[in-house]
């Protein structure tokens, strides 16, 4: 046994040595030290040879064993640094070239303004909820209230997916409403929670785009009250907006969601023909919002005789037009690097309401 060991030991030196990369050097591992590899096979021969022989050759075989490992261990190293050497070589930049700015890239409108609002109410103890953009129709519309007679759920307004039974057809969500109500199934009062997102409808033109971004809010407690409404609504307009004492009316409007319910205009002038916000005799609406249907929080699974809330919504994509002078709500989705470069913001540009909401 000793001159097998003995020649075991030089082709293995030998195939390690010659092997060229670190999958093959693998291999050669496996078929020498593996489960099935030639030195654990010398090993299991011990029990065929008397004490002495065993005591010896078991030794030798160790011997064996750590030789081959570290000549392994030596050449992977080796290999490695050959590698790394190799790639250094063929992927090496100069850092001496000129920066091109053409290729910096810039923070959506979009994504600044929606970092911004998030900002906003989770200063004022909101949490960040999120739900799925292809919702069922009890979640979209029915634990919402809103009757199955209502235009919005009508094909022309809608966008429906296929499905054997048309009562049951999954709908790209028409808003972001349906997180309200899967947040108040999952949860207990009190609940504050804001849902920004993507939403669907079938409209297009210069302030509609068939997909739109949406922030919802909501909050349900015991003593929530319309005031309570009002109060954080001005928060959020005034630090949003960054001016202060922002003229607001209440207008009553109907949403089947909501009772009471209604529409926030905000001041505005149109001074040589820019939009300043705060001043002046033009309205500007801005959101719609009210204090949530009894029936929406039962269907929520909240008891409406022991707690209420209130809820409000706003389109994203309007409210960065307001702010950041956008006249045209398509090209947020056009992709122009021209424009995205005029309207974009850097990318270490975050948002924070102690920092500043804007560039």
């Amino acid at each position: 046994m000793q001159e097998q060991i003995d020649k075991l030991r030089h082709d293995l030196l030998e195939q390690v040595s010659q092997s060229g990369d670190l999958k093959g050097l693998d291999g050669v591992r496996v078929a020498a030290l593996g489960k099935k590899g030639a030195v654990t096979a010398l090993m299991k021969q011990l029990g065929q040879v008397d004490a002495d022989q065993r005591r010896e050759l078991g030794a030798e075989l160790n011997r064996l064993k750590d030789s081959i490992a570290e000549a392994i261990e030596t050449r992977r190293d080796d290999l490695e640094r050959s590698e790394l050497d190799r790639r250094l070589a063929e992927e090496r930049i100069d850092v001496t070239l000129p920066v091109r700015p053409e290729l910096h890239g810039t923070v959506h409108p979009v994504s600044q303004v929606t970092n911004e609002i998030m900002a906003i109410f989770c200063e004022l103890g909101f949490e960040v909820a999120e739900g799925p953009d292809i919702e069922d129709d009890w979640y979209n519309f029915g634990a919402l209230n809103i009757p199955p007679e209502h235009p919005a759920r009508q094909d022309h307004d809608t966008f429906y997916l296929s499905a054997q039974d048309r009562a049951d057809r999954p709908v790209l969500r028409t808003h972001t409403s349906p997180v309200q109500i899967r947040n108040m199934l999952a949860s207990k009062p009190p609940i504050r929670i804001i849902a920004p997102g993507r939403t669907y409808r079938s409209d297009s033109d210069m302030t509609h785009t068939p997909m739109f971004h949406q922030v919802e809010g909501l909050v349900v407690d015991e003593k929530t009250h319309m005031g309570h409404l009002k109060g954080c609504l001005r928060d959020f307009v005034e630090a949003f907006f960054q001016v202060d004492d922002v003229p607001m009316r209440y207008r009553p409007s109907y949403f089947p969601f909501t009772s009471p319910s209604m529409e926030v205009d905000i001041g505005c002038s149109f001074e040589g023909g820019q939009l300043k916000i705060g001043g002046g005799h033009g309205w500007l609406e801005i959101l719609g919002s009210g204090m949530v249907h009894p029936r929406v929080l039962k269907n929520g699974g909240i008891d409406p005789d022991k707690y209420q809330g209130f809820a409000f919504g706003m389109g994203i994509d309007r409210v960065a037009m307001l702010k950041y002078g956008i006249p045209d709500l398509r090209a947020f989705f056009d992709a122009d690097l021209r424009w995205l470069r005029h309207y974009g913001f850097a990318a270490l540009d975050m948002p924070t309401l102690y920092g500043g909401l804007a560039r």
